[in-house]
């Protein structure tokens, strides 16, 4: 649905974070004669009321009477469609859209596609994919757009200069949007999946039905997946062109090698890109660059200069002997388990937990049982589940474990234990909610508590055009 079918409808926004504020202003570019209904938080309402809009009413309660009185809601990806009350109005006739499928919409052309798009998503490994895919089309000369999930609603992407390429990161809440929207991205990646979100999307089934909409509902023209991941190895898309990364006939590696088909083309060891599995979505992105008619062989050797995104297995610095390394947008166990892989050999003290989403950390306890850091300090609501969980494991001296009742607490454990030689690796393998408003919150408070200045570690290079 375009922006200016809305006019004439009865218009609702859930949700005032900075994705349903940049709805907000979209929409009224183009029908500042709307009416407009906002349901947001009592913390909210000022800076909604201070806009002075007249044709702004702002309510707090978004009950599944009120959602059910408007033809279309505008909602934050935050806001899952399976709550209740959305799933009681969508059966009245409300229809419920992201600002991401208002974007895609406005894209699209008399075909449908949106050309020179290729959006990423997957459980682990997209922004980093996202900003290399940016980085390597701008060092080709060619001006590109990053935006998306990474840090820039779509919404508040600028129209000039016009980019030739855009490179999109999608979450799961988004993904479907994409879908909703009636357009169809040039290319799609979908990197791996994983258990996650469990919470918004109500069950690992649902979940992964909902990432993979960016296949099956948007129909890219063309899909570039990951050859080892059981959730996507076996797609059959009859309305696409599939393409695989990591398997011998295109991008893949070999150890740190990377190889195209039988050619050599570079040695990843020594790129910035932390963790084996962000060396192999360099496949990836090499797959989406030559789809997208270019010459990856040649593009390949820019990844050298990559800036690494930040919270994302940033590493801060030395401080008395310790190496500090901020992961705090790991919010599954397996994105905890590659955070170890990439300090194998390291003493290690790994501070894990936080909001509890309901995902299951028993492959996290087995992995342990053959292949633990030093210590592990657990921490936040799920804190106690895991720490149950890993306790017979750590009561046969494979590791020391711990519990902390927040991340001050949980640093001082990890100090104590490593004394002057080791690595404090923030790795959560959960979400931050709770304490924190996001992940980028906690992170900046770890590099705070580890005595580096958060500003100089938090910006993320390249968002936007360039």
């Amino acid at each position: 649905m375009r922006i200016l079918q809305l006019d004439g409808q009865r218009v609702a926004l859930w949700g005032w974070g900075r994705e349903g504020r940049a709805a907000y202003r979209a929409i009224r570019t183009q029908l500042p004669r709307l009416p407009l209904t906002l349901f947001c938080s009592a913390e909210e309402t000022a800076d909604a009321v201070a806009l002075a809009d007249p044709l702004l009413a702002v309510e707090t309660a978004a009950s599944a009477e009120r959602l059910s009185a408007f033809d279309v809601v505008v909602k934050s990806p935050g806001i899952s469609p399976y709550k209740p009350e959305a799933q009681a109005a969508q059966a009245q006739g409300t229809r419920f859209f992201g600002g991401t499928a208002l974007w895609f919409a406005e894209h699209a052309g008399a075909d449908g596609f949106v050309a020179d798009t290729v959006c990423v998503t997957g459980t682990k490994g997209k922004s980093t994919t996202t900003s290399l895919l940016a980085h390597l089309l701008r060092a080709g000369g060619h001006v590109t757009a990053l935006a998306g999930n990474i840090g820039l609603p779509l919404l508040e992407l600028a129209e000039s200069p016009v980019p030739a390429f855009r490179a999109i990161e999608l979450s799961s809440y988004q993904t479907g949007d994409v879908a909703e929207s009636g357009a169809r991205p040039e290319v799609a990646i979908v990197l791996n999946l994983f258990p996650e979100h469990l919470d918004w999307h109500g069950s690992e089934a649902r979940y992964v039905e909902d990432k993979l909409r960016l296949l099956t509902g948007a129909r890219p023209k063309i899909v570039i997946i990951n050859a080892d991941d059981p959730h996507l190895a076996g797609l059959v898309l009859p309305d696409s062109e599939v393409r695989h990364f990591g398997h011998a006939e295109g991008w893949h590696l070999r150890e740190d090698l990377l190889y195209r088909g039988d050619t050599l083309v570079m040695d990843t060891l020594s790129l910035p890109l932390p963790g084996r599995h962000n060396r192999g979505n360099l496949c990836a992105v090499l797959t989406a660059i030559e789809a997208l008619g270019l010459d990856a062989v040649a593009l390949a050797p820019h990844a050298a200069d990559f800036k690494p995104l930040p919270h994302r297995l940033q590493t801060l610095g030395v401080r008395d002997g310790l190496t500090w390394v901020n992961d705090s947008i790991s919010t599954t166990p397996f994105a905890s388990l590659a955070a170890l892989d990439c300090f194998r050999g390291r003493r290690i003290a790994l501070l894990a937990g936080g909001h509890d989403r309901g995902v299951d950390w028993h492959d996290f306890a087995e992995a342990m049982r053959h292949d633990a850091p030093l210590a592990i300090v657990t921490m936040g609501q799920n804190g106690p589940r895991i720490h149950e969980l890993l306790l017979p494991l750590a009561q046969q001296g494979r590791f020391v474990l711990s519990a902390a009742e927040d991340l001050s607490a949980a640093i001082t454990q990890a100090q104590a234990v490593l004394g002057h030689d080791g690595v404090v690796l923030l790795s959560p393998g959960a979400p931050s909610f709770g304490p924190y408003r996001d992940y980028v919150a906690r992170g900046r408070h770890f590099a705070a508590l580890a005595g580096f200045d958060p500003d100089s570690i938090s910006a993320i290079p390249g968002l936007g055009i360039a």
